[in-house]
């Protein structure tokens, strides 16, 4: 997908607290879900789940 001008706002929330930059792209659906887990095992999986989710969605 394009870059849209919500993606940098996103993604200072994806760095801050990962599984909220998802919220914000996708809403509860897996990804969220996902990277809850993700940062729940580690802060930095969750960052670079984060910004995947964002940059392919």
């Amino acid at each position: 997908m394009a870059f849209t001008a919500t993606d940098p706002i996103k993604m200072i929330f994806a760095i801050i607290l990962p599984p909220l930059g998802v919220f914000f792209e996708v809403g509860f659906k897996g990804h969220f879900w996902l990277n809850i887990l993700l940062t729940l095992f580690g802060f930095i999986p969750g960052i670079i789940h984060a910004f995947y989710v964002i940059l392919k969605h």
